[in-house]
């Protein structure tokens, strides 16, 4: 099956961020990347990751904080 245009595995995901490839599984099965199960494969869609990838960097270690005001919109 050939993939389209913009969408990568989870190794080529995993070699772009930096993350390994069981975190990007983790944020495709809970849903913060466009990501589709392609049989036993997920594909993620290249720029949803770069945009999480800029987000968290972004964030720095506030990323970790209970109290940041982004989680309550995100519930």
């Amino acid at each position: 099956m050939k993939r389209p245009e913009g969408w990568i595995t989870t190794r080529e995901a995993a070699e772009l961020t930096g993350y390994t490839t069981a975190y990007i599984r983790m944020l495709c099965i809970s849903g913060k990347l466009q990501a589709q199960k392609w049989g036993r494969d997920w594909a993620i869609e290249r720029s949803s990751l770069l945009a999480y990838k800029a987000r968290m960097d972004t964030l720095g270690p506030s990323k970790h904080s209970p109290w940041r005001e982004d989680l309550e919109e995100a519930e």
